[in-house]
C-alpha cells in the first residue's frame, strides 16, 4: 500500500509519488530566532519529525531541510532593545532551540540553513523576478506584484479580488497592490544590511525559504510543511515568486498542522497562557509531551490542559510499565533460544502469536493513511495489552522456551514501533528516574532535600521522638510525597 497524504494544495488525500523514486524532497519553515520556542512550535517539529522518521521506516531515501529564520524586525529589534547585534541574539537562540527539541528526540534534518548564509541565492532570484518585470522597486525596497501572478491564493482558496474587497492591511501607498509583499527591504540606521542592485538592505520573510528550497531541492520539490497559520501569506507568497521565476511547480504535496490550544483558548502572552517548551519540560517528561502531540491527527488542533498531560503521562507509564514487567519475567537475552519454529510460538501463546504477527501492518495501515498518529498510537497500546495478558497468564515465574522467546519478540516489537513515533527510546530505569526527578521538582524540593528529611525522620523515630518524625512525614505528604517504611528502610515516592 502506498502512502496517503492529505493535500493542502488539492485540498483531497492523494498517493505520494516523489518526483525520484525512492527519495523524497521535504522542507519545514523553521522557527524565527528572537525568543524561546513555545508549544507551537514543539508541535510542528515533533510532527515532521515524525514524518521524516516514518519516511526513511518506509525505505525513502529522505532529504529533509529546516531552515532558521536568523534575519527578521523581531531580531532587529529585540537586539536593538538589549544593546547588542542581530548575530548574538540569533545565535542564542538556535542554542535554545537545540536545547528544547533534543530533550523531546527531535532528529537532525539532512541540512540547517540559516537565511543569513543564503543571500546571495535570494538576491539571484529576486533578480530574475525584477528582469521578468513581476517585481519592482521602490526606493530601495523590491515588491512582488501578486496581479503579475495569475493564480494567486491557489494554496489558501482565497481570490485576490475577494480579498482586495475586504482587505485590512498596512497601507503603503508607494505598492501597486495592497497584497505586493517585499522581496528586499532598504536598510534603515543601525539596521544590519547586505549589498544589493537597488542598495543596501535585507531579504524579506518569504524569499528566505523559496531561496533556500530551490538551493538544497531544486526548482520543484515534493513535500513542504509547516503549521496551519503559515499557508497564508507565507506559503502563499513562497509559491508565487518561486513559480513566477522558474515557470515551473515549486511543490506538489503541501502539509501543514493544526493549531495549539491553551483549554481551549488560544495560546498568547496577553492572556497569560503562553507556553514555552522549557517552562513545560520543568514539570512534564519530555515523551509524555511527545506522545501528547502525537495523540492527535496532525492536521486537527490540540488543546493543551493539565488534565490531558496527566492522562497522557498515566498511559505512557503504562508503556513502561509494560516493558519493565517484560524484562523482568525474562531470563538473560543471550541465554533464550531463538531457533523455535513459528508452529512453538503459536502454542505459546495464539492471541499474542497472533498480534505480533499483525501489529506492523496495523501500525503502516494508520501510518499510511496520512500519516495518522492517533491511530497508530491506539495500536501500539492494543499491542501492549496483549503483551501484558500474556505476562499475567504466565504466573510469576520466568518465562522459558517458546514463551520467552514470544514476550522477547513482542518487547523488541514494541519498542521498535515506538522508536518510529521517537518515544520508548529510554530504559524503564532512567524513564522512572527522569519521571520523578520532574515530580519531585514540582513539589519544590530537591531529591537530596528529601533523602535529607527523611534521614532526619529516621533519627527522631531512633530517639523515639515520635512527634518530630510525624511532622516529617506530614510535611512530605503535604508536598506530595509518600513514605513507605519497610525492612529494608524507607521508600519514597511522588
Amino acid at each position: 500500500m502506498s502512502i496517503i497524504i492529505y493535500n493542502t494544495l488539492t485540498k483531497k488525500k492523494e498517493p505520494l509519488k516523489t518526483l525520484e523514486s525512492g527519495k523524497v524532497k521535504m522542507y519545514v519553515c523553521g522557527v524565527t530566532v528572537y525568543d524561546y520556542c513555545h508549544l507551537g512550535h514543539a508541535r510542528c517539529t515533533i510532527v515532521f519529525d515524525v514524518i521524516y522518521r516514518y519516511l526513511k521506516y518506509r525505505g525513502y531515501d529522505v532529504v529533509y531541510v529546516r531552515n532558521f529564520t536568523d534575519i527578521d524586525d523581531k531580531i532587529i529589534k529585540r537586539a536593538q532593545k538589549e544593546g547588542t547585534d542581530y548575530k548574538t541574539i540569533s545565535e542564542r537562540f538556535i542554542k535554545a532551540f537545540y536545547e528544547d527539541m533534543d530533550p523531546l528526540g527531535v532528529l537532525r534534518p539532512s541540512f540547517e540553513p540559516r537565511a543569513t548564509e543564503h543571500i546571495q541565492e535570494m538576491l539571484d532570484m529576486i533578480k530574475i523576478l525584477v528582469d521578468k518585470g513581476v517585481a519592482y522597486e521602490l526606493d530601495g525596497d523590491v515588491y512582488f506584484s501578486v496581479e503579475k501572478f495569475p493564480d494567486y491564493g491557489k494554496l489558501s482558496g482565497r481570490s485576490l479580488d475577494d480579498m482586495m474587497a475586504g482587505a485590512r492591511v498596512e497601507v503603503d501607498e508607494r505598492k501597486r497592490n495592497p497584497f505586493d509583499f517585499a522581496l528586499w527591504k532598504a536598510s534603515k540606521p543601525g539596521e544590519p544590511w547586505w549589498d544589493s542592485p537597488w542598495g543596501r538592505g535585507r531579504p524579506g520573510w518569504h524569499i528566505e525559504c523559496s531561496a533556500m528550497g530551490c538551493k538544497y531541492l531544486g526548482k520543484t520539490f515534493d513535500i513542504h510543511g509547516g503549521g496551519k497559520d503559515l499557508i497564508f501569506p507565507h506559503h502563499e507568497n513562497e509559491i508565487a515568486q518561486s513559480e513566477a521565476a522558474f515557470e515551473v511547480p515549486f511543490v506538489n504535496y503541501w502539509l501543514h498542522n493544526g493549531f495549539v490550544t491553551i483549554r481551549e483558548e488560544k495560546m498568547s502572552k496577553s492572556l497569560g497562557n503562553f507556553l514555552t517548551i522549557r517552562d513545560i519540560l520543568s514539570e512534564v517528561h519530555p515523551e509524555t509531551l511527545r506522545l501528547f502531540v502525537l495523540s492527535k491527527h496532525y492536521r486537527s488542533p490540540v488543546d493543551f490542559s493539565e488534565e490531558a498531560i496527566m492522562e497522557t503521562e498515566k498511559a505512557l507509564e503504562k508503556l513502561y510499565n509494560t516493558i519493565s514487567d517484560t524484562l523482568n519475567k525474562l531470563p538473560p537475552e543471550d541465554s533464550i533460544e531463538t531457533n523455535y519454529p513459528e508452529k512453538a510460538l503459536q502454542g505459546a501463546s495464539k492471541e499474542l502469536f497472533e498480534d505480533l504477527v499483525n501489529v506492523r501492518n496495523a501500525f503502516e495501515e494508520a501510518m499510511d493513511n496520512d500519516f495518522n498518529t492517533a491511530q497508530a498510537i491506539g495500536v501500539l497500546f492494543d499491542f501492549r495489552a496483549s503483551i501484558q495478558r500474556f505476562l499475567e497468564q504466565s504466573g510469576r515465574k520466568k518465562l522459558k522456551g517458546p514463551r520467552a522467546l514470544l514476550a522477547l519478540k513482542a518487547l523488541q516489537e514494541l519498542k521498535f514501533l515506538g522508536k518510529i513515533l521517537g518515544i520508548l527510546e529510554r530504559s524503564p530505569e532512567t524513564f522512572w528516574n527522569e519521571l520523578r526527578s520532574i515530580r519531585v521538582h514540582k513539589t519544590g524540593l530537591t531529591e537530596k532535600e528529601v533523602e535529607e528529611l527523611i534521614t532526619k525522620r529516621d533519627e527522631a523515630r531512633k530517639k523515639k521522638n515520635f512527634e518530630e518524625a510525624d511532622r516529617i512525614r506530614d510535611e512530605l505528604a503535604r508536598r506530595g510525597i509518600k513514605l513507605e517504611d519497610t525492612p529494608q528502610g524507607t521508600r519514597w515516592k511522588v
